[in-house]
């Protein structure tokens, strides 16, 4: 399921091709929980800095917990702090050279690593593999990436074409 992002300060949300003020009904974490059942492994991709969208989520899904299993991902470390006693998987999201290099000189990782795929090379993922058991990338909408991605010996694919990927998967 895709998100709207915010346009910075602006009142005005996107993706792609859609455009929607901030008025506009949002599905919200409470409701997603009713909506899907507890077999379902949600994956909650926490955006921006602020330190309390972690612990509000948090206290969202603890309730939950341990039933339902949960994939919480950030790029701030400081958001996925509120999820270290509870037994959800953490998961750092890498988006950027900056990013990259400030984990790898940490030297510590969460459960798992998702890393933007033009990011990665053998040497990357070997690293990241001192690190962490788990590395998921995005985008992967084409086969051959998924592929070479696949080859380079990522764990997840994250794609806006699924049915893409699944219709080769099924032709091979």
């Amino acid at each position: 399921m895709r998100h709207l992002k915010s346009v910075g300060p602006l009142p005005l949300f996107w993706d792609r091709w859609r455009v929607a003020a901030p008025w506009s009904p949002r599905l919200e974490l409470a409701e997603l929980l009713r909506a899907t059942g507890p077999q379902t492994e949600l994956v909650l991709d926490l955006k921006g800095r602020d330190t309390a969208l972690g612990r509000l989520v948090a206290k969202t899904i603890e309730p939950h917990l341990p039933a339902r299993r949960f994939i919480v991902c950030a790029r701030s470390t400081s958001q996925l702090e509120p999820f270290r006693d509870l037994p959800v998987r953490r998961f750092e999201s890498v988006g950027n050279p900056r990013q990259l290099r400030r984990l790898l000189r940490r030297g510590t990782a969460a459960h798992g690593v998702s890393i933007h795929a033009r990011l990665l090379d053998d040497g990357v993922v070997r690293q990241l593999r001192r690190l962490t058991d788990l590395i998921v990338t995005w985008p992967v909408n084409r086969v051959d990436d998924a592929v070479a991605l696949a080859a380079l010996g990522v764990d997840g694919l994250i794609s806006d074409a699924p049915k893409l990927l699944l219709a080769e998967r099924a032709r091979a």
